[in-house]
């Protein structure tokens, strides 16, 4: 009898208590677009829909330990990494990434959370920028990240461009910034492939959904990119699907009540729907 292959993804990032964000909604997100969900926890945070209350960082000596025993025993196909938060968990992932010459590599450079709190430490930037952009694949900064990581303001879609351009000469591969965080009627999302020196650009919009349940949005688009990278899918379907999917999970959790601040998306909707 032949073995059948469950298509597996990884995720290294932090636990959101509260089920909304980090390795919670990624898991989620694998399972429902039909992927094995494996973990590498850097860091735990004691967590609700309006704050993070506390956070204790893993030594990056068990987070290597943790990558170590999924990757020597069940492999991946494809790769999302979250909240690192210290330049010590960054050096610790990004050498056993090249050492087992990972690919499909999606990186949310997760900075501040909704409430606010800081997920990664101010010394740590360039330690990201140097060590894991140049075998991200992907990297999927919001605008406030963008501007954090290139020093501009942005609030057009040629400050994208340009911003983009930043992150190219800094090592990025491919570069996707999220619009969510621009006004108008549209969430505008712009993906950046840089290929031989010339910048192929795709826009993936759609309607602003109006809700407060967006907790996890970040994580849930990263994971979603990762588990289509996984599928197969080149990365401009990868990312087009999951912003399909992302749209439909906040669309249908919009009407939920969870907590008493942001509450998560719907990762299981079209389950639901079938």
């Amino acid at each position: 009898m032949t073995s059948k292959k469950y298509t597996r993804v990884l995720t290294i990032a932090g636990s959101d208590s509260g089920g909304g964000a980090g390795i919670q909604a990624d898991l989620k997100t694998f399972s429902a677009l039909g992927c094995y969900g494996m973990s590498v926890i850097t860091a735990l945070t004691a967590q609700n829909t309006e704050t993070v209350a506390g956070i204790q960082a893993a030594e990056p000596e068990f987070v290597v330990q943790q990558i170590d025993a999924v990757l020597d025993d069940i492999g991946t196909d494809a790769i999302k990494i979250g909240m690192l938060f210290s330049a010590e968990i960054i050096e610790a992932v990004a050498e056993r990434l090249k050492a087992y010459k990972s690919d499909s590599i999606v990186l949310d450079p997760v900075m501040i959370s909704k409430s606010g709190a800081q997920l990664l430490k101010e010394d740590a930037v360039e330690t990201m920028v140097e060590q894991l952009f140049p075998i991200a694949l992907l990297i999927t900064p919001n605008i406030p990240e963008a501007e954090k990581l290139t020093g501009i303001d942005i609030g057009t879609e040629d400050d994208m461009k340009r911003a983009a351009e930043i992150l190219f000469d800094t090592g990025a591969q491919n570069v996707l910034i999220k619009g969510g965080h621009m006004n108008g009627d549209q969430s505008k999302d712009m993906l950046f492939c840089n290929r031989d020196g010339k910048t192929d650009t795709y826009v993936f919009a759609s309607k602003r959904i109006n809700t407060k349940n967006t907790h996890g949005t970040g994580c849930t688009y990263s994971s979603a990119i990762a588990s289509y990278l996984a599928h197969d899918c080149d990365l401009e379907n990868a990312v087009k699907f999951a912003k399909q999917y992302v749209k439909g999970a906040i669309e249908e959790g919009a009407s939920y009540k969870t907590g008493s601040g942001h509450g998560p998306l719907n990762h299981f909707f079209d389950v639901w729907n079938r």
